[in-house]
């Protein structure tokens, strides 16, 4: 089994020293570096460049520079998303980002984890888990989400949160660890436009 079978599986890799992996890493660190020396008026350039990046057919994605991510092609987007600018996608695990979905600036998503003991850790080892943020979700502004953690559809995750563990859909949450403050009820909307 490869390294890169290995971290889709879940299973601890050498996440620091095996070629194959380091070399699509630096792929994707071009293209970022490419996407955030592109100027914001070239949009069908910075357009190609995320595509190549998140090798798919972006549908009303709006990304702002600068853009980090580990390997970009893990990474996928619904339609109709926004990310601010800062955000770091750590893709290993995978990332899967839902419809109409908020990302507030200097947020991320970090699949994977280390070793507790450092020998282990010393010799690059990780394991990833991947994240899902599910349809209408808005995350604020320098959120931290970590492995394996799952965000249902309609959740507001407040500005400043590290989520640890999975959110049920509809929940507002806030705070380090995140924890559920209230659910929202969607049918209580604004009238005044």
């Amino acid at each position: 089994m490869t390294e890169r079978e290995k971290m889709l599986n879940g299973e601890w890799y050498d996440a620091n020293y095996d070629e194959g992996l380091v070399e699509e890493r630096r792929i994707a660190q071009d293209l970022c570096f490419q996407f955030n020396q592109t100027p914001p008026l070239e949009e069908e350039k910075r357009q190609d460049i995320q595509e190549k990046l998140f090798q798919q057919k972006l549908d009303n994605v709006g990304i702002s520079s600068p853009l980090t991510c580990d390997y970009g092609s893990l990474t996928q987007f619904g339609h109709d998303v926004f990310v601010n600018s800062n955000v770091y996608f750590m893709d290993g695990g995978g990332i899967t980002i839902g419809n109409n979905v908020f990302i507030g600036p200097n947020t991320g998503f970090y699949t994977a984890a280390h070793p507790l003991d450092y020998p282990s850790r010393n010799i690059g080892l990780e394991k990833a888990s991947p994240i899902v943020v599910g349809n209408n979700v808005w995350i604020g502004a320098h959120v931290a989400i970590m492995p394996g953690v799952e965000i249902g559809d309609g959740c507001v995750i407040g500005a400043g949160s590290v989520v640890t563990r999975d959110i049920p859909a509809n929940s507002l949450v806030m705070g380090s660890p995140a924890r559920i403050v209230r659910e929202i009820d969607q049918t209580n909307q604004i009238k005044d436009k």
